[in-house]
């Protein structure tokens, strides 16, 4: 049962007020889910500091020309879930008073809190160029362009430990290895990672298919390591202690969680959710996202466990909805630099028989790289945004 599915008192004008921090994917997902789960039921106020919404999973491709991040206006979208934006920043939560600190030194009340706020990026190594997703294109432009010109023999991408979402980096060592291959420059690339084989999360169909296109791109899989990097060029691979030398390091950023006042965190400031969203240990308080202890950080899952949170607050509220449980199918696009890939799976059903799906993608039926339920097809009836700089 939903330890919080008791019906509740709304505290203003009749409705219950429902406060969601961020703007990102969950934020915006939670939002119209209460619109569909609780109707007029809700006051919903969704707290973020920036104006957009930016759909970042396609930044990667940037310098290689493949895609552009799109960003959408913020205030039009919350509009459209119903909801009110606040520009603002939530920096500490009074849980005994329900309420919630802003960065303007303003306070807020609510019935229930959702913290979608995010995970902060770690660059982690000071000797390698960490992947932000909102500078993609001005942190790789030139490393594009040393591949192109024969300058760059030998790249080596980093996941580090705890890997974070890892499919960025098997997609710019695909892109990468492409674009050698179109230009005709000689090009190793070395992937680094935590996990026990190339996106295990996916399970063995997913990591065989994925080795199989690294035979192809004389791309290889160095699994189960962790990297120190002592100076530029230059790596240590553990356990072993293998010193290996690149051209040109490139890692991907390791996460932190929100760690916000007020709030329980586990040691990386992440926020620990039960199979509801909420928040252990506290009342009124859930959370969806990569601000969350949940190990799987991509938008579809932030989406699916906004999902369930929503639906947790709406039984609150006396909505007709049946809460459910966290368990979600990962879907995913793997851009290559040439035909992209459909990988999908159930974490919850591992082993050999558990679902693991690697499918080439047909031209022209490309699925989204983020599955939101109801956020998705509003999206879909959007204008397509410009690419930053041509707006």
């Amino acid at each position: 049962m939903n330890p919080s599915s008791e019906a509740a008192s709304p505290t203003q004008g009749g409705r219950f007020e429902v406060l969601i921090a961020g703007g990102g994917v969950a934020g915006l997902e939670a939002a119209f889910a209460l619109q569909q789960f609780a109707r007029d039921r809700v006051h919903v106020r969704v707290i973020s500091i920036g104006h957009d919404f930016v759909y970042r999973p396609l930044s990667i491709g940037e310098p290689f020309n493949r895609s552009h991040a799109l960003h959408f206006e913020l205030e039009p979208l919350v509009h459209a879930a119903g909801a009110e934006l606040i520009a603002d920043a939530l920096t500490s939560v009074d849980t005994d008073a329900r309420r919630v600190h802003l960065a303007s030194g303003a306070e807020l009340g609510y019935d229930a809190l959702l913290v979608a706020t995010g995970a902060y990026l770690d660059p982690g190594y000071e000797h390698a160029t960490t992947v932000d997703p909102e500078r993609t294109d001005e942190l790789l432009h030139g490393l594009v362009q040393d591949i192109e010109e024969g300058y760059l023999h030998r790249l080596a991408i980093v996941v580090p430990a705890p890997p974070p979402w890892p499919l960025p980096a098997y997609e710019l060592a695909l892109m990468a290895s492409e674009r050698a291959w179109d230009m005709q420059q000689s090009l190793d690339v070395t992937v680094l990672t935590p996990e026990r084989a190339p996106l295990a999360v996916f399970g063995e169909t997913v990591s065989r298919g994925l080795e199989q296109l690294f035979g192809e791109r004389r791309i290889e899989a160095i699994t189960s390591s962790w990297c120190e990097i002592p100076q530029s060029r230059k790596l240590i691979v553990h356990p072993l202690r293998r010193e290996l030398d690149f051209d040109r390091i490139v890692a991907l950023p390791a996460l932190r969680g929100p760690d916000l006042t007020g709030l329980p965190r586990d040691g990386g400031g992440f926020l620990p959710v039960d199979q509801y969203g909420h928040v252990r240990g506290v009342d009124r308080v859930w959370a969806a996202g990569d601000g969350t202890d949940e190990p799987i950080k991509m938008g579809g899952v932030a989406a699916d466990l906004a999902d369930v949170a929503a639906g947790s607050i709406a039984e609150m509220t006396g909505a007709h909805v049946r809460g459910r449980t966290f368990s979600p199918t990962i879907e995913a696009v793997l851009m290559t630099g040439g035909t992209p890939r459909y990988l999908r799976a159930r974490p919850a059903s591992p082993g050999p028989n558990g679902e693991s799906v690697f499918e080439t993608v047909s031209r022209g039926s490309e699925p989204p790289k983020i599955r939101a339920r109801y956020l998705g097809p509003h999206l879909e009836r959007m204008p397509e945004p410009a690419a930053p700089g041509r707006r």
